[in-house]
């Protein structure tokens, strides 16, 4: 595999079932992880799981406040962030129609924006540290249209595809390696409802 020993993580979107999965196998190759979500309970089980070397840091991502605090909290923790993953990604099912637009701006806050301002966040340490890895997590509901509810979730990871393609653009003479990784479906809590739904 590959040794993260002495390195730094900070995963967003640790409570749901990717970014769990994520910071754990982080923590199994070396790194000391800092691990954010919403769900308080959820957090402090994981890093009751992982021991040492985990840091639990809330944060609602729908929330730029929340956002910016949260890089600046993780540094603090660890000493240094070496690698961000924007795992975070959340939806409300409706038809394009039926969107309120704070249901919009909640999905586009905490599944894009949040990146963009992680990434910004992180910035300052990677020039210092003369490089640093960001790996986000897009979608393949945002390379191709699909029914069922995903307008808004669709719109925003298909632009964490393209801003992950900018920041790596931009960055790469700093030395700041940026890649997206786009799962389809796995069975974890927010795809329960595909799961219960037997038109899809």
């Amino acid at each position: 595999m590959f040794d993260l020993t002495g390195r730094t993580a900070l995963v967003t979107g640790a409570t749901g079932g990717i970014g769990n999965a994520i910071a754990q196998a982080l923590h199994a190759q070396g790194a000391t992880v800092a691990i954010s979500g919403t769900r308080r309970e959820v957090l402090d089980a994981l890093a009751a799981k992982l021991g040492e070397r985990v840091h639990v840091l809330p944060c609602n991502l729908s929330d730029s406040a929340e956002v910016e605090a949260l890089v600046p909290a993780a540094e603090a923790a660890m000493g240094q962030v070496d690698i961000l993953v924007a795992n975070a990604g959340i939806n409300v099912r409706k038809q394009p129609e039926d969107y309120s637009r704070a249901e919009w701006h909640q999905i586009i806050n905490a599944n894009l924006t949040s990146l963009f301002l992680c990434a910004n966040a992180v910035l300052p340490e990677f020039r210092k540290a003369g490089g640093g890895k960001i790996i986000t997590i897009g979608s393949v509901r945002g390379f191709l249209g699909h029914p069922g509810g995903y307008a808004a979730y669709g719109t925003s990871k298909g632009a964490v595809h393209l801003l992950t393609k900018q920041l790596a653009t931009e960055w790469a003479k700093k030395r700041i390696n940026v890649n997206a990784i786009a799962p389809s479906i796995f069975w974890t809590p927010l795809t329960q409802q595909v799961r219960d739904d037997p038109e899809l």
